[in-house]
């Protein structure tokens, strides 16, 4: 069992309270590294989940000062600061991601509490210059009610911070559903929040368990007025229609199918070293990693064998290793599913680069799934329509900047997108055609706490991060006074 202060209390938290699921079940947390169990978290369902809402409920009765609500963020980064390494190794130990890489997203979501720290005059009252109908109008952004916040177990504590950071800055309460494949994380950032914090009882909850029967009860209860999720586009279509008789307001991040575009005047050895840390953070579970790599003809050997010499140096193994690069993969089905889509390219002709297809798992829970590259990718294999979710880097071809633009959109999705080219006025046309709402411009960089983030198409809608993230939980109330 693994063992930290930050998780003396592997229980749910319900308006103020450590507490365990009503039926005294309990869901195990495994290590990926080697299916060990690392603690329990309670299989709490409907009724807690009720409760949780009631106590959000009874805390947005009680509004908190612009002042008070900033100490409040200003000090979750001051705690997460200052358990960055212990946040890191949970969140290695139950993710993968080596250590160091837990510790970088850890100060990655510092930046959220600190952004909406350092932004949230932009909430308070402002009045209108004008003076329509020889009335003063002011407009007040009040809390749009209790939140429900469900993250994914990618980014066990960055995605989080990105919806709660913006949660506590509207003064909406929330109850929060994490994954059951990475909670422990979670239940060590409430641990800060119910040691460092004076935040009254209900503001902040957590359920875990089970996320049908909690996802059900937080789309069907009318208290909850804004649903934020981050997962996949099926599950985010089923939320659209449970949520729809509540009229619920939904912020949704859905799945991606990320195009890496290389054009022949791009710098080769930039974008081969961008598309390393883009394609291989978290063991390429991520959505904003690239999913479909799209070289221009006349370049497309030459960049794959850039990208070979340097994937080739990376060390595969346990995350607490101080010298492991990628991690293994979050469970079996996430390698199964990496492993059915390397086979299915090479049966379909795409050249091997780099890695051979690795052996079925005998195990039950993940694997290490060395680096593996292919060449030659059609639309036609699995790689090209479906978003791997882990480290294979399907290189697909390209003639002309129109057919990059018409490939890279071949697509229902619209999250992230990559471009790489020393024309800055092709860069501008292709970036115009692309249907993707973030478009990296010769960075394989992901999203940042200051801008906005978020999806087009059947990757959702709804932002997080930047000022528009800090609106997501808000309702403007128009107030015309007269003389």
């Amino acid at each position: 069992m693994l063992e930290s202060p930050l998780l003396k209390n592997c229980r749910g938290y319900i308006n103020g309270q450590w507490l365990d699921a009503d039926s005294g079940k309990t869901l195990t947390v495994y290590n990926p590294v080697d299916g060990a169990a690392l603690g329990h978290v309670p299989g709490m369902g409907p009724e807690e989940t009720t409760r949780a809402v009631e106590a959000a409920r009874e805390a947005l009765k009680t509004p908190a000062s612009i002042a008070e609500r900033r100490r409040w963020l200003e000090n979750i980064v001051k705690a997460l600061e200052a358990n960055r390494e212990e946040l890191g190794r949970i969140l290695c130990m139950e993710h993968g991601k080596p250590w160091k890489e837990a510790q970088g997203e850890v100060d990655y979501a510092a930046g959220f509490f600190r952004y909406c720290a350092e932004n949230l005059d932009a909430l308070a009252p402002r009045e209108l210059a004008e003076k329509p109908r020889n009335c003063s109008w002011t407009v007040h952004y009040r809390p749009a009610g209790v939140v429900a916040l469900v993250t994914p177990w990618n980014f066990p504590i960055g995605m989080i911070a990105k919806k709660l950071s913006a949660a506590i800055a509207a003064d909406c309460p929330s109850v929060i559903k994490p994954s059951s494949k990475t909670p422990l994380t979670m239940v060590a950032l409430f641990t800060l929040l119910d040691e460092a914090l004076d935040m009254p009882p209900g503001k902040v909850n957590l359920v875990t368990g089970s996320a049908g029967p909690i996802g059900d009860t937080l789309c069907d209860h009318p208290d909850v007025r804004v649903l934020s999720f981050t997962g996949s586009t099926e599950v985010g279509r089923e939320l659209i229609g449970r949520s729809a008789p509540q009229v619920k307001k939904l912020t949704l991040e859905l799945g991606g199918n990320a195009p890496f575009i290389v054009f022949e005047d791009a710098d080769l050895d930039a974008a081969a070293d961008n598309l390393i840390g883009n394609k291989f953070r978290g063991g390429g579970q991520t959505c904003v990693c690239a999913n479909r790599v799209m070289v221009q003809e006349s370049v497309a050997e030459d960049f794959a064998e850039r990208v070979k010499q340097r994937a080739e140096k990376l060390k595969v193994g346990d995350g607490m290793e101080p010298d492991t690069d990628i991690g293994p993969l979050i469970d079996r089905n996430g390698y199964e599913k990496v492993r059915r889509h390397l086979t299915d390219a090479l049966d379909k002709g795409a050249k091997s680069i780099l890695g051979d297809v690795p052996p079925s798992l005998e195990n039950d829970w993940a694997g290490f799934f060395p680096p593996a590259i292919v060449l030659g990718v059609t639309a036609q294999m699995a790689c090209w329509k479906e978003e791997t979710f882990g480290p294979l880097v399907p290189v697909a071809t390209f003639s002309d900047e129109a057919q990059a633009i018409e490939m890279a959109n071949q697509t229902e999705f619209g999250l992230a997108s990559y471009l790489f080219t020393a024309d800055n006025d092709r860069a501008q046309r292709v970036i115009a055609g692309l249907e993707f709402a973030h478009v990296g411009h010769n960075t394989g960089t992901g999203p940042a706490p200051e801008a906005p983030f978020g999806g087009m198409k059947q990757s959702g809608y709804g932002r997080e991060g930047g000022l528009e993230g800090l609106f997501e939980f808000i309702e403007p109330q128009t107030v015309p006074r007269g003389a």
